[in-house]
Parts: C-alpha cells; structure tokens; sequence
C-alpha cells in the first residue's frame, strides 16, 4: 500500500465516515422526536374521536428502536428508521438544488418511511395483506430534511428545510399522512382472484395469496399505483 493510499483511507475516514455517524445520529435523534410527536398526535385524535363515536379507535405503540405503530381507525401508519446511510443518485432532482451544489456531503440522508396497512391486517394476523409507501423522510447531516411522497404532502417539503427538523414539523408530517391514509380507500378486488379457495383454508382460516388484502389490490388507475423504493416525485 502506498503513503497516497494510507493518507488517502485517513482522509474518508475522517470525513466520510464521520459524516455518517452526524447523519445517523440526527436520524436517531429524529425518530425520537417522531415518537413523541405520534404520541401527541395519538392522544389528540382520541380526544376528538371520543367525542364523536367511541367505535373509533386510535391508539400507538412502540415495537422497537426502529419502528412505530400509529393506529387511527381502521388504519395502521407503521413509521420504520432504516440503519444505514444513503446517498442520492447523482441524476436525482435534488442535485439540481444549490444547497447540494454548495456541499455535495449534504445529499447523504437516514431515511424514516411510512407505510399504509389496515389495522385489521394486524389485528387478524393476516401476514399476506399489502402495505403501501406513503412516505419517506431523509435527513442530513446538517439535521435538515425533506419529504418524499404524494400530493400534497410532497409539495409541501419537496425541498430540504432551512430550518432543522423538530418534534412540531414532525407533527405536521404525520397529520398530513393520517389524513391521507384516510382516505386511501379500499378497493374490492377483481372476482378472479378469490374465486377459488379449498376448504382447509376457509375452516382455518389460513388465507392464501389469493385472499391477501390491500387498499389497492383490485382495479387501480395509474394514478393509484404504489410508491416504489426509487420513486421520484
């Protein structure tokens, strides 16, 4: 190994590699501050629902370091931390902002997603059922951070924050997916996927593929189709 080599190692590991701990660490910090936020979200819609009619449930837990059930109605937001660090793709739109053209070291982010299930998937146990990607927070190592997903919320924070993230921006984050998720309507699926089911799976109730659940498992628009892991908005 040459000197320019060794010297080369010191260098990313001094900057590189410290850079993804500050990121990993505001992420960490971040999804804290998430559960606090679900926390007084949860609180503050069951106030509201009680109410109005008390089959209305709302309630959260916390099912581990890295993830966050938030229940509303017949809903389920599932918030999960991912471990590592990323990078964008140098073709990604937010390379064409002058706050990454200023430090390109700003584009490596932890990522916090939401997904979409209905609450029954969890409260039968019905494994095969489908959960859909609303969102995805990215977080850098500046602490700023910008939201991945659908109109309107993608609209809103389509850009990285000029202000750091905090418990109340978090707040607003996660009032705009519940409303989302709200109404994100359950289709009736296609009659060719359930007409078949053999007598084994009815009595004991092990439902196959064919009777997985999904709020868009049926007869979809292009517009209804699901975000992907690499979805640009």
């Amino acid at each position: 190994m040459t000197e320019n080599t060794r010297n080369n190692i010191i260098t990313l590991l001094r900057e590189k590699s410290l850079m993804k701990q500050d990121v990993y660490r505001h992420t960490q910090t971040a999804f804290e501050q998430l559960k606090q936020a679900v926390k007084e979200v949860a609180d503050d819609l069951k106030k509201e629902a009680a109410g109005i009619d008390n089959r209305i449930g709302i309630d959260y837990r916390f099912t581990g370091d890295h993830e966050i059930e938030l229940k509303v109605a017949g809903d389920m937001l599932v918030f999960y931390m991912h471990s590592n660090v990323f990078e964008f793709e140098k073709t990604h739109p937010m390379f064409k902002t002058g706050y990454l053209k200023k430090n390109e070291l700003n584009s490596y982010c932890g990522i916090i997603y939401c997904y979409n299930f209905l609450a029954d998937s969890f409260k039968y146990e019905r494994l095969q059922d489908l959960g859909y990607l609303l969102s995805r927070i990215f977080i850098n190592r500046e602490n700023r951070f910008f939201v991945e997903a659908k109109p309107p919320i993608g609209y809103k924070h389509s850009n990285f924050s000029e202000t750091e993230v905090s418990k109340e921006s978090l707040k607003e984050i996660i009032y705009e997916l519940v409303a989302y998720a709200i109404n994100f309507d359950l289709y009736t699926p296609p009659s060719e996927t359930v007409r078949e089911i053999s007598v084994n799976e009815i009595k004991e109730r092990v439902f196959s593929d064919k009777l997985k659940t999904g709020k868009r498992l049926g007869f979809k628009s292009q517009a209804d189709d699901t975000i992907s892991d690499n979805a640009n908005w």
